[in-house]
């Protein structure tokens, strides 16, 4: 399935590429910052789907809709939920609230109209997309780590730690990168400063999660009730 995005913003696009390129079934054939440019190329070429912003410059994500007299399928991105009532009125698939994770990405692609509608697919399963290895930029190195094998990440000041059974990894990504990263759901904030693999919990008190091995992770005070309502029941 061809598609293309148009989002003006180079970290909202980096993030759509990559999940483009985890779901591993979309091509991606253009990427544009502004609408203006993709009218120009789809006058010339045919996509399938289109991940769309709708605040861009030059002419909003609407009004590029209202341009469009057969468009193909259309998935709004946006962190402002105010359209989501006047985007469906162009019968877009889906709308996507910034930040979102690969498992909300992967249920909209599901969502797409199939071609043809006489061959049956099945939807991806967002479980077994999700690569389960990946490298991670500690100093010099690159070093491979299995995500089932974190215990838990640490923010702190300029890096983070991420702490696996036997070693301890830092590395110049923020924590939310690694929220973005880690999209399974047993990976869980507890703390402004630390996520967790919840898999790998001996035990809970009223202030402290305690993982396998001992270690204590306190439990922020605005994360508590959440942590507790969809872990501790």
């Amino acid at each position: 399935m061809k598609c293309i995005i148009i989002e003006d913003q180079p970290p909202a696009q980096r993030v759509l590429k990559k999940y483009i390129d985890d779901l591993g079934t979309l091509e991606l054939t253009g990427t544009f910052s502004d609408a203006i440019k993709a009218l120009e190329f789809l006058q010339s070429n045919e996509v399938d789907l289109i991940f769309l912003d709708i605040h861009l410059p030059k002419i909003s994500g609407i009004d590029f809709l209202k341009t469009l007299s057969n468009p193909p399928a259309v998935i709004l991105t946006t962190a402002f939920p105010d359209y989501a009532l006047e985007s469906y009125e162009f019968n877009v698939v889906d709308y996507l609230l910034k930040p979102f994770s690969f498992q909300r990405f992967v249920k909209s692609i599901a969502k797409v109209p199939q071609k043809n509608p006489g061959i049956r697919s099945e939807a991806p399963n967002a479980s077994n997309l999700i690569k389960k290895d990946f490298f991670v930029k500690s100093g010099y190195e690159h070093i491979r780590v299995n995500q089932e094998d974190i215990l838990f990440i640490k923010s702190d000041a300029d890096y983070t730690e991420v702490h696996l059974k036997e070693k301890k990894l830092l590395t110049s990504e923020p924590l939310r990168h690694w929220e973005e990263e880690l999209q399974e759901e047993h990976y869980y904030r507890i703390h402004k400063s630390y996520l967790i693999n919840t898999q790998k919990i001996e035990k809970v008190t009223a202030t402290h999660v305690y993982l396998h091995g001992g270690m204590s992770i306190p439990i922020g005070r605005a994360f508590k009730e959440a942590f507790f309502e969809r872990f501790v029941k």
